[in-house]
């Protein structure tokens, strides 16, 4: 029995290729099996070709498998793209309907199996996707009963009637595949641990995350690929009594989160790269009120419109820098879907405790990626709402004066007050101001206020800033960020099997950087490798600007596509 197993579906976007991929990883998930389910799709909304691909597992793994054991096909461009990823003795299951064309070249297991006819006989042509997932269940020998509680959810609500024809034609694609005699026991797969876990996307950790920080508005404007967060929190927030506005552009988006914060609201927004590019200036001028603010960053292909549904890093230079002048900001990066949740916890409090512009920035693979997680720890989570004015300091403001909203005090952070407060009142401008907020000039109370700001993060090392993990007598160490996690830990894996000395580094935060903490690390190696999916290696390039100091060597991919673990196994293996 297998104790992994690579599962893709493939054809034209609105066949059902999501929900097909979705029941299949969805009931093994319930059933204690670690699923990792990456979606390939174009930037339309109906046609052009798409694929879900699931990996199945006895533990986590958080990466595509390198190759494929199963490949089912809607249409022939299914195979003419994907087929040259089945492994030797791979299976190729093709829908009768489009007389599939078997791959030349390749030693595979190929089978047309009338998967429209069959649905057709069990009532509807719509109901392919269950004799799909059917089909795949006999070829993994999973028990049809495994998939009734996901068919339930999916369609009791129509009626019982409907669960059952969905269940029929799930049992008729199974048998299909039975009574034709073949052996398939080779990729049966071990049993899941039966433990219930959390299947969820980076953004639907992103949203819990806000809801359990007490975030209880988020203005946005839907974009590839983080419009799900928006999409999340439109279901949950009310519930609450919160409110999800869906704006007229990012720049709206923005600016009423500046309106929202300052009220005393808890606020977020979510936007990919080119809408962070539209809110610079208003982050701008979050940075010089001190107002707090969250904004969910989703990498995707750039520059420009770019490829809006593939995966990529590069928004770490814009994250970092993209506002002009010079402002405090702090840049997170969680590497899988359970950081996604604890560290946009964390980011509110961070904003708040600082008051500044917090971006948590994540990527295409860990937004939209699904993944099997362990139940959330709720207990974790604490909300800071910072340095508030008390009582005291209100009252002591004199009558007719105003209050000393950005008063200069030693570490930078004054006392936050909120709209309607009295002895509040204060001035509030995204011009230089005095510690009432007043508007100045003056280049004493200039610099000194660029200092006060500026100050917040210096020499600040935020917990959990970097992970490790490895051989503490490592002679290669591996540095990555975001979603790249998984895939080096696993060619990490391969590495130790072959007698290799290596360790993990990963990069949780941007800014305030870890500098003293990554410089001890690259320090002890005597090779250095950083791997990224941009052109121009932004992380490495960060790093050095923040004044690490090694012998590195680069390994970037920018062509759309996450890396798979072989990639850094094989690089590794040719390094000088």
């Amino acid at each position: 029995m297998l104790d992994q197993l690579s599962w893709k579906v493939g054809g034209q976007q609105g066949e059902g290729i999501d929900s097909t991929g979705a029941v299949l990883a969805t009931a093994l998930n319930r059933h204690g099996y670690f699923i990792y389910g990456y979606r390939h799709f174009s930037s339309r909304i109906k046609g052009g070709h798409t694929n879900y691909k699931i990996r199945i597992a006895t533990k986590q793994r958080l990466a595509n498998a390198d190759y494929l054991d199963i490949l089912i096909a809607f249409d022939q461009e299914t195979i003419d793209f994907n087929a040259h990823e089945l492994r030797d003795g791979g299976v190729l299951i093709a829908d009768a309907k489009f007389n599939p064309v078997a791959p030349e070249g390749k030693n595979i297991r190929f089978f047309s199996v009338p998967l429209t006819k069959i649905a057709e006989d069990n009532g509807s042509a719509i109901m392919r996707t269950m004799v799909t997932v059917g089909a795949s269940a006999a070829v993994l020998g999973i028990n049809p009963d495994t998939f009734l509680s996901v068919i339930q959810d999916r369609f009791l609500r129509k009626g019982e009637n409907v669960v059952n024809a969905n269940m029929d034609a799930l049992r008729a694609g199974m048998q299909y595949i039975i009574d034709q005699g073949i052996d398939l026991s080779d990729l049966e797969l071990a049993k899941g641990d039966g433990k219930e876990r959390l299947f969820l996307t980076g953004n639907d950790a992103c949203g819990m995350g806000s809801l359990a920080a007490g975030a209880r508005l988020m203005p946005a404007y839907p974009i590839t690929p983080a419009s799900d967060i928006m999409e999340y929190l439109i279901k949950k927030l009310p519930k609450v009594g919160g409110h999800v506005i869906q704006t007229e552009d990012e720049i709206a988006a923005i600016t009423m989160c500046i309106g929202s914060s300052f009220g005393g609201a808890r606020v977020c927004t979510s936007t990919s790269g080119p809408g962070l590019s539209l809110m610079m200036e208003a982050i701008g001028l979050s940075g010089i009120t001190e107002t707090p603010l969250v904004i969910f960053d989703t990498q995707r292909g750039g520059p420009s419109t770019g490829m809006p549904t593939k995966h990529e890093q590069s928004d770490m230079y814009a994250a970092l820098w993209g506002t002009h002048g010079e402002i405090p900001k702090i840049v997170l990066s969680p590497s899988n879907a359970a950081e996604c949740f604890y560290m946009t916890a964390e980011a509110f409090n961070y904003a708040d405790k600082y008051q500044v512009p917090t971006i948590v920035l994540t990527d295409l693979a860990l937004s939209l990626a699904d993944q099997t997680v362990e139940p959330f720890d709720y207990s974790k989570i604490t909300i800071d709402r910072g340095r508030l004015a008390t009582a005291e300091e209100l009252a002591a403001t004199p009558d007719g004066e105003l209050f000393k909203r950005y008063k200069f005090t030693e570490d930078g952070i004054s006392p936050r007050v909120f709209p309607g407060s009295k002895g509040g009142i204060h001035h509030v401008t995204g011009v230089e101001h005095n510690e009432v907020g007043r508007p100045i000039e003056d280049a004493g109370i200039r610099t000194k206020m660029m200092d006060k700001r500026l100050g917040k993060l210096a020499n600040l090392e935020l917990p959990n800033s970097y992970s490790f993990k490895g051989d503490e007598d490592y002679e290669l160490l591996l540095i990555g960020i975001g979603s790249t996690a998984g895939l080096i830990e696993e060619a990490m894996e391969r590495m130790h099997a072959d007698g290799k000395k290596v360790a993990h580094l990963h990069v949780k935060a941007l800014n305030p950087f870890p500098t003293k903490s990554v410089q001890s690390y690259v320090d002890r190696a005597k090779k250095i490798l950083v791997i990224e999916n941009n052109a121009t290696g932004q992380l490495l390039n960060i790093m050095r600007f923040n004044g690490i100091k090694g012998d590195f060597q680069s390994q970037v991919k920018y062509d759309g596509n996450p890396y798979v673990p072989s990639e850094i196994y094989n690089f590794v293996k040719e390094m000088n």
